[in-house]
């Protein structure tokens, strides 16, 4: 089974950057599309990027042009940096499958805020 571990994000600063990163043991790696979400208190978990065994990707319209998700299948891992911030609540962000319901995502993740 893949294990997934998340890291970077923190506090940033309006109109600065931020990274989050995500590695993966697992022999499967490269044959699932991956994504990220985030979620922060009181709200439900969304979607903001995924990426597809083929390269090709998808955001979510809050996120377009300024993050770019990305995959490194040799490495195993999923990187996502984050420019162009825009003040926002603490958000717990989480790596998955991107066929993994969201609603089954648990656990501590990175944390991303954005202050202004």
């Amino acid at each position: 089974q893949a294990q997934l571990v998340e890291s970077g994000g923190g506090l940033g600063q309006a109109g600065g950057s931020l990274r989050l990163s995500c590695a993966a043991s697992g022999r499967f790696f490269s044959f699932n599309a991956m994504g990220w979400s985030r979620q922060a208190p009181g709200k439900q978990r969304e979607l903001v990027a995924y990426i597809n065994t083929d390269g090709s990707t998808k955001y979510a319209d809050s996120v377009t042009g300024r993050f770019t998700i990305s995959r490194d299948n040799a490495k195993n891992t999923v990187p996502l940096p984050m420019t162009h911030l825009t003040p926002a609540a603490p958000a717990v962000y989480r790596c998955a499958p991107r066929s993994r319901p969201l609603g089954a995502l648990w656990g501590p993740g990175p944390q991303v805020t954005v202050s202004s």
